[in-house]
């Protein structure tokens, strides 16, 4: 369901949609049909890729909101369908009032109708529609037998709803059945839940295991793009906890299925967490849980869903301690282990502490190229609020002179200039920076990161010096553009000769760049008093390049 905002008009709907949604659904006005308005909502089929449902909540008070069976309506998007029913209710602005007023009235006849009818009535208009629609008799059939506890009945309709195979016709699910498969899988839910309710639990509890057995197994096998299925399993894991907490099935048991659901190969589709359980699985039950998810981790030390199953439970006991040895049994060489433990702490109210294991991290990582920027980050704030800048300044320091990295040039530049040492400390890293060119150790992006400092820094005249056989194109571009003022000369003419390799290549990418360099170029000349050879050259370039229509248009626009 997208986000409610008040109100409803184009700006509205432009601001749930978003600018490009927006202009999107103005395409598909034409293809609004079956507008269905109703007291609080409007249906409507929309004709694009495929024939897709949208419905829009009119709340008096919420203003409005929208739902879209497509792929980016399912996500929860505003999307362009619901732009374009949006767009065609207001086009019928004057009508809606009168049409809503008008559903209430038919709701209403209808709800005094249905009352007033006769149990033999209502029967009849019962088996009369159970005749028309076979999802609503199935539907029937499988709570008749859940009513008479008719478990062998019910246990082969729910098994047979959660079954893949009607709909895997290539041996797997595709994606244009996989919503199909899933309201199955919702409706196998509902029998669950209504076995639950009609004093089925323990029954209840059985079949649900079984559906999540199926589930599990099938899920690898179903394209399940925008996530339907999953929602609908997770339905069924829902029905099992509700029967779990009516039924109260044996704790120990409880436990040890839940670790092998969490463990398990087949675990993708349910996400479940054992915790939900707590309530069922009673102190015994908690101390089978940790015991088994502690022997699976010592089985598999390295496996991520143990890690995180024994991580999850530690921390909801509480026992920081506890979760700081787990932890520091798998300290990750980016530093980022180190951080969660500081954090812990600091949430615990051991500051003190939190900062040793953050300081202890960027020792153990201090070798390292990458280092997570936040651990770097935690210990210089706390350094900060202590007063202790030059401590920042000597952090910052030493993970520039590893990193040698733009980013840290500057964040050690921010540091120093705080203390009023930055012209001592940029002496210093442009040397470091200086012994790497010479040592041919490159930038991110090709370039040195020297020429990028210098840039940071608007040193124009020093990225000139250096730039002569180091400079990569990027950097070429970015030194022109500074120095269009006062190196006209030097920059024109590196936008010419970076506008000359634009010549060949096509697509809207390098003409808007090219056109960027020849704005760049027009601009040198103006400063050097030399338009009119600007206007010669792209005239010549424009006669050169003449059947490239698209970049004629671009360069129309830019006004070259």
């Amino acid at each position: 369901m997208a986000r409610k905002v008040a109100g409803f008009g184009e700006d509205d709907l432009r601001a749930l949609a978003g600018a490009r949604s927006f202009e999107r659904g103005l395409g598909y006005l034409d293809a609004v049909s079956g507008l269905e308005v109703g007291d609080g909502s409007v249906t409507a089929l929309v004709h694009g890729t495929d024939v897709y449902e949208v419905e829009l909540a009119l709340g008096e008070d919420d203003g409005l909101s929208g739902w879209c069976d497509c792929p980016y309506g399912q996500e929860g998007n505003f999307c362009k369908h619901c732009v374009a029913v949006g767009l065609t209710v207001l086009r019928r602005a004057k009508a809606i009032p009168g049409q809503r007023a008008a559903a209430r009235a038919r709701a209403g006849a209808l709800e005094a109708w249905l009352t007033a009818l006769s149990r033999e009535e209502l029967l009849a208009l019962v088996r009369e529609q159970i005749a028309e629609d076979r999802g609503l008799r199935r539907r029937l059939e499988l709570r008749a037998a859940a009513a008479r506890s008719d478990l062998g009945t019910v246990r082969d309709r729910i098994l047979a709803l959660v079954d893949p195979r009607p709909f895997a016709r290539y041996g797997y699910v595709e994606y244009a059945d996989a919503a199909r498969y899933a309201r199955q899988v919702a409706e196998a839910a509902g029998a669950l839940r209504a076995l639950t309710a009609g004093g089925q639990a323990a029954q209840a509890v059985g079949l649900a295991e079984e559906a999540i057995r199926v589930l599990g197994e099938a899920y690898g096998e179903i394209d399940d793009s925008d996530g339907v299925v999953g929602e609908a399993a997770g339905a069924v894991a829902e029905a099992h906890l509700e029967a779990c907490e009516s039924a109260r099935p044996d704790p120990e048991r409880l436990a040890e299925w839940l670790v092998g659901q969490v463990l398990g190969e087949d675990s993708g589709v349910m996400d479940l967490d054992p915790l939900d359980y707590a309530g069922v699985l009673g102190p015994s039950g908690l101390v089978r849980l940790r015991r088994l998810a502690a022997g699976a981790r010592r089985r598999r030390p390295s496996g991520w869903a143990e890690r995180y199953l024994m991580e999850r439970l530690v921390k909801a006991e509480g026992d920081v301690d506890a979760l700081v040895a787990l932890y520091a049994q798998d300290l990750d060489p980016s530093g980022a282990t180190h951080l969660r433990i500081a954090e812990e702490l600091e949430t615990a109210g051991r500051g003190d502490e939190a900062l040793t294991w953050a300081e202890r991290g960027l020792r153990d990582c201090a070798a390292e190229t990458y280092v997570d920027g936040r651990l770097v980050d935690y210990v210089c704030a706390r350094y900060a609020n202590a007063g202790r800048s030059a401590d920042v300044v000597g952090v910052r320091r030493d993970r520039f002179r590893i990193e040698r990295s733009l980013a840290a040039y500057q964040q050690l530049r921010s540091a120093a200039q705080a203390v009023e040492c930055w012209q001592a400390e940029r002496v210093a890293a442009l040397a470091v920076l200086r012994e790497d060119t010479r040592r041919e150790r490159s930038g991110w992006y090709g370039g040195p990161v020297l020429i990028d400092a210098l840039l940071d820094d608007g040193d124009v005249d020093a990225a000139w010096r250096e730039a002569t056989g180091l400079a990569d194109d990027r950097q070429w571009e970015q030194l022109a553009g500074l120095s269009r003022e006062s190196h006209p000369a030097e920059a024109l003419a590196v936008y010419l000769r970076l506008a000359e390799r634009l010549k060949e290549p096509t697509g809207d990418r390098a003409y808007e760049r090219l056109a960027g360099l020849l704005l760049g170029a027009r601009d040198c000349h103006r400063v050097l008093g030399t338009q009119e050879a600007f206007t010669g050259y792209l005239a010549g370039l424009r006669a050169e390049l003449k059947r490239r229509r698209k970049l004629m248009s671009i360069l129309d626009r830019h006004g070259l």
